[in-house]
């Protein structure tokens, strides 16, 4: 379905990104990698994405905290690969505090990480994807793009920004072959999740069930975490023909969290 096609997708050495970037190499897409970790792991990945799918697959140290190495990235796959078809904005980054104890430096890099990295990707990658009359732009939101929890100001905050930034990339491309569009997971079950449990069980004095259902998966009516299978097809039905009318949307796949 992506044969000659190429996604970009940030955040993508683990988790959620990973999942989408081998969902589309399945698909036919080349793909630039993005993230952190160890860099024999990241080599790792990226040659079993070669290997599996039979695509290319590059790896991009750009730092999401800086836009000159974000735009460059962009530059860089459309330079080696010849287009930015796909552009998943996914790398983002959590802080829990009460807003007046909100340390400021952890607020600048989480709206940085989690919002403004995506605005500077979208803005190197539109020309493009303007000048080919294609392009499918996929933001990684959170059910916290549609609802609150207390203690996530800076979290939360991103994640509705990434939303008003979806709706009005949305409108300003429309007409010219390329959607936008958020996808706003509950909790996923990721490495990066699972690694929390165990001092979750020791503070709270609970069972890992207890953990997953009575404070993971409290606000998932479903009780069941979100897969990164689930979310990654989700990416890849957004850049099918079929999906082509739906853009500027804010798409929940969270158990029935936002649906209460």
């Amino acid at each position: 379905m992506l044969a000659n096609k190429t996604a970009v997708v940030t955040g993508s050495t683990s988790g959620i990104g990973l999942g989408c970037a081998r969902a589309f190499a399945e698909q036919g897409a080349n793909i630039v990698i993005n993230g952190l970790g160890d860099a024999d792991e990241i080599e790792r990945t990226r040659a079993s994405i070669e290997a599996d799918f039979g695509v290319q697959c590059a790896y991009s140290p750009a730092n999401m905290l800086k836009a000159d190495e974000i735009a460059a990235m962009v530059a860089d796959a459309e330079k080696d690969f010849g287009s930015v078809d796909i552009l998943v904005n996914n790398a983002g980054i959590q802080f829990v505090s009460p807003v007046d104890e909100f340390p400021v430096d952890k607020w600048d890099a989480i709206i940085a990480i989690n919002l403004s990295s995506a605005f500077h990707a979208i803005r190197a990658a539109v020309p493009g994807m303007k000048q080919r009359g294609w392009g499918r732009i996929i933001n990684t939101a959170s059910a916290h793009a549609l609802v609150a929890s207390p203690y996530k100001s800076a979290y939360v905050a991103a994640k509705h920004g990434i939303a008003g930034l979806t709706k009005t990339v949305a409108l300003e491309v429309a007409e010219q072959g390329i959607t936008v569009n958020a996808i706003c997971p509950g909790y996923v079950w990721t490495p990066l999740v699972e690694a929390q449990i165990p001092d979750t069980m020791k503070a709270r004095n609970m069972t890992e069930e207890q953990v997953k259902k009575e404070v993971l998966l409290k606000a998932q009516p479903t009780k069941e975490f979100v897969t990164v299978d689930q979310v990654s097809g989700y990416a890849v039905f957004l850049c099918s023909d079929t999906a082509s009318s739906i853009t500027g949307s804010v798409l929940p796949i969270d158990g029935g969290w936002t649906a209460q």
